[in-house]
């Protein structure tokens, strides 16, 4: 029993170590994707749902702050890949007549890099991110996109149509 308890004592003692080490070096994560429809459902309910627009997964991190969340949702809005007349990304998804469904994905902060099962100390605990993560959205809607959500800290069922394909991984710069 001591043996068991020193291993999660010595887990717990590192993953705090890595997190205090590391996370100077995190920021906002987006895994946006350009959608002819996506929708989320939680318990078999739809909780929200788009036409063409942009399917954006994210990710707060132990680091972030308003002005991380601020420039991801502006990088959000200015992101110029919807095409225009010439097939050409250049379109944001404003110009585009799109939407937004923004989604909370904290498995996207996840360390792959030891072992079988992944370690998701890179995801800021929820107290912070729920408030942080709202405040992405309210600063979307404020640039006037429409934006709908899922439900932040559910099980949730997202179904799409990538229109392309197109996605892109995205993270904020360091402040």
């Amino acid at each position: 029993m001591s043996l068991l308890r020193s291993r999660f004592e010595w887990r717990a003692r590192i993953s705090e170590a890595a997190w205090s080490a590391g996370c100077e070096n995190r920021r906002v994560i987006l895994l946006l994707q350009r959608v002819s429809r996506a929708s989320v459902r939680v318990a078999g309910e739809s909780v929200g749902e788009i036409g063409r627009g942009l399917l954006v997964f994210g990710c707060v991190e132990p680091a972030d702050g308003p002005e991380t969340v601020d420039e991801a949702a502006r990088r959000t809005a200015e992101l110029r890949v919807f095409e225009d007349e010439y097939g050409k990304m250049n379109l944001d998804v404003i110009q585009a007549g799109g939407a937004v469904l923004a989604v909370s994905q904290f498995t996207l902060g996840a360390d792959l890099s030891r072992g079988r099962r992944p370690g998701f100390e890179g995801a800021a605990r929820p107290e912070v991110a729920r408030p942080l993560f709202d405040r992405y959205v309210s600063v979307l809607r404020a640039s006037g996109l429409a934006v709908a959500t899922g439900s932040f800290g559910a099980s949730m069922e997202v179904e799409l149509v990538n229109d392309g394909p197109a996605t892109f991984h995205w993270r904020t710069k360091r402040q």
